[in-house]
């Protein structure tokens, strides 16, 4: 299993709009194969921060993700509402005795 956090900086003034455009990609997405779950957060501390966790079975089903019709659509709305490119980290659960 793996998740994937995405964390977006938009423009005030284009928050509404990537928030509408990433409603309808977060619907598909969670139809995908592979996906267990993919949230939209937001920060309490900064309001130009946007945060995705999702949950996948394994990195390959990333593969048709990234390139997934309702992924492009978001990422054509995106690009016009960030400051700055995305930061993306992949990350796995991790392996501790916390017994």
């Amino acid at each position: 299993m793996i998740y994937v956090v995405a964390t977006l900086t938009v423009k005030p003034e284009t928050r509404a709009e990537l928030i509408a455009a990433a409603k309808l990609s977060i619907a598909a997405t969670r139809k995908e194969p592979g996906n267990i779950s993919y949230d939209m957060h937001e920060s309490v501390t900064d309001p130009t921060k946007i945060v995705f966790v999702e949950q996948w079975e394994n990195a390959e089903a990333l593969v048709p993700h990234r390139t997934a019709d309702h992924m492009k659509a978001f990422g054509r709305v995106a690009v016009n509402c960030m400051t700055a490119p995305p930061k993306i980290e992949i990350i796995t659960p991790a392996k501790v005795d916390v017994r």
